[in-house]
């Protein structure tokens, strides 16, 4: 397992520049922001897509300081009531399926998307509870209308190139647990009607999942049995332990609110130690993950370069563990 960075944190400055911190600092791989959310990026996709030499140029640059490309990052919401931003994350998310491949990877992540509570919404509409029951009526409206029949015909673009993609659970998407994740891979790829090689997997990102009181250990361990366990994302998450128990963990209270906030990101470590971490790598081996952790950095309290690079201190420590070449009995 390789420990690499969503390097997005990085998009103030050159890739070059990037991608000499990282190697100075001992990661194996990157994973580049292609559009949507994360906004800025190191280059245009759709240029860098009709351009050959500039493909050789980006490929170049990874191959001297020794990183692989883990993945393209489209964090986007494809599937948004608003036409003109679904439109744009869509186009976003295609462009990037075709040109991973052509940078050296099968692996675009994005997130499931979340559409409106009917034809007629404006903004996404996020379903957490079966009551009242007219919200049956939505998720209903969601999966069968909109979710399922977008990621079916996805399916068959990412067959067509050869390329996977890995869905970001995250809360205000109809993919936020394991469960849903599960769901609509299965649905959209049985409707999709492409065989072979299941396309819709996941980015799994533990920090996600901590606050949704979801064990990132066990959901390694779901997911990875059904063999969808196609990236990870390493960052914390820092649970108040006065904040939670008052008011719970559904805190839509703005990031910066550090001193009210019921949880925070965190750098790898501070907000849980090896005794989650260490497990955490071991149940994802178990399950035959052998690719990149990628560092994610949103630590309020910490500026980028110290979050960075305490969190691969950190992480080094966790990933030493080596499968045995043979059992010690034998």
């Amino acid at each position: 397992m390789k420990l690499g960075v969503m390097s997005a944190l990085f998009s103030d400055r050159p890739l070059e520049q990037a991608c000499e911190f990282c190697a100075m600092h001992g990661l194996e791989a990157i994973e580049l922001p292609a559009g949507a959310y994360p906004g800025k990026s190191f280059f245009d996709p759709a240029k860098v897509l009709s351009s050959a030499r500039e493909q050789d140029r980006i490929k170049g640059i990874l191959r001297d300081h020794g990183l692989m490309l883990s993945a393209l990052a489209v964090h986007g919401n494809p599937v948004h009531p608003k036409k003109g931003v679904a439109r744009d994350h869509h186009a976003a998310w295609e462009t990037a399926v075709k040109l991973a491949p052509k940078l050296g990877t099968d692996i675009v992540i994005t997130f499931s998307g979340c559409p409106g509570g009917s034809p007629k919404d404006q903004q996404p509409n996020w379903v957490t509870c079966p009551w009242p029951s007219e919200f049956l009526d939505v998720l209903k409206y969601q999966w069968d209308r909109v979710l399922v029949p977008y990621w079916a015909a996805a399916t068959k673009t990412l067959a067509r190139h050869g390329v996977r993609c890995a869905w970001e659970p995250h809360p205000g998407f109809c993919v936020y647990n394991p469960d849903t994740l599960l769901q609509l891979s299965e649905r959209a790829t049985k409707a999709s009607g492409v065989k072979g090689r299941t396309r819709l997997g996941a980015n799994l990102d533990p920090s996600h999942l901590f606050w949704q009181g979801i064990d990132p250990v066990l959901a390694a361990k779901m997911i990875g049995e059904a063999g969808l366990l196609f990236h990870v994302h390493a960052k914390d998450t820092a649970l108040d332990p006065h904040e939670g128990p008052r008011n719970g963990y559904l805190d839509a209270r703005h990031y910066g609110r550090l001193n009210e906030r019921s949880w925070s990101f965190r750098a790898c470590g501070w907000g849980h130690g090896t005794e989650f971490w260490r497990p955490f790598v071991s149940m994802l081996r178990r399950h035959g993950y052998d690719h990149v952790l990628s560092i994610e950095h949103e630590d309020a309290l910490m500026s980028v370069e110290e979050g960075f690079v305490r969190a691969v201190e950190f992480l080094q420590g966790c990933l030493i563990e080596q499968p045995a070449a043979k059992p010690w009995w034998a």
